[in-house]
């Protein structure tokens, strides 16, 4: 009897996590299909004047996928050896927020808004076409990132202090009267100044702040290049640690080594 139960997961996993075979690829497609369809719907029930005419229509097509998505997320559950390392991985959390909002819709007016947030789902097609050198390549992108939060956090703090500094100087310089008005509002405009977005909702007049203003704008420009070139070290420096697309069977996570044998998360075999 064990051992029946055991083969009825072991083929449900392989259906709902593994896309290297003919019912799982089906399954995900099918999956994906839902998913788009689910979105579309949140997305015309926006519409006043569709939401007026088929805001039946769109209610009962929302709370079939709800039921659809809540089904498959409990499955995953029960086909893998760990449910609570796969609940508390980004793919978990993202199924889990892909249902939450029509359940909490009962409790909270507006909580249906944020059902376009099933839209993360479609991570997923990455894992169905098979499509892991872009996997691999988010992989890196995040480890580049993290590896890099250090230096990054040191270089805005630097940027923070220039621009308390220009937004200071710039007040003194043009005054309430130019629309200055205060020293908040000056950094406001380093800030916008500096990263060349250039509101133009306040701008220098005197010649002298028109100086300054121009200097930030070069400053800004090589400013914007750094945190580009931290993270792209990082990157590369990464770049030789392949990583291994293999789902592991008990926590569902994905990100291996390349010649690892088990889980790093939960250790299982893989």
């Amino acid at each position: 009897m064990a051992n029946n139960k055991s083969g009825w997961r072991n083929r449900l996993y392989e259906v709902i996590y593994e896309s290297n075979t003919p019912a799982g690829k089906a399954f995900d497609i099918a999956l994906l299909f839902c998913i788009v369809i689910s979105i579309a719907v949140v997305m015309l029930d926006s519409i006043q004047d569709l939401h007026q005419r088929y805001s039946r229509v769109f209610f009962w097509f929302e709370w079939a996928f709800t039921i659809l998505f809540t089904i498959e997320y409990v499955l995953r559950l029960i086909c893998i050896r760990r449910p609570l390392l796969y609940m508390t991985s980004v793919l978990g959390v993202i199924d889990l927020l892909a249902i939450l909002p029509s359940y909490l819709s009962f409790f909270y007016v507006g909580a249906r808004s944020l059902l376009v947030v099933r839209s993360l789902r479609l991570l997923r097609i990455f894992r169905i076409f098979k499509l892991t050198h872009f996997l691999s390549e988010m992989q890196n992108l995040h480890s580049a990132v993290v590896a890099s939060l250090k230096k990054i956090a040191v270089f805005m703090l630097v940027v923070l202090m220039l621009v308390i500094i220009l937004g200071s100087v710039m007040y003194l310089v043009e005054g309430r009267e130019n629309g200055f008005h205060s020293i908040p509002d000056s950094i406001y405009w380093a800030i916008v100044t500096l990263t060349t977005v250039g509101y133009g909702d306040i701008s220098p007049v005197t010649p002298l702040g028109k100086f300054i203003a121009s200097l930030i704008m070069f400053i800004g420009y090589g400013i914007i290049a750094v945190p580009t070139g931290i993270v792209t070290t990082e990157m590369m420096m990464g770049s030789e640690k392949k990583q291994n697309p293999e789902v592991c069977p008990s926590c569902g996570r994905e990100g291996h080594d390349n010649n690892a044998v088990f889980c790093k998360w939960c250790g299982a075999k893989l």
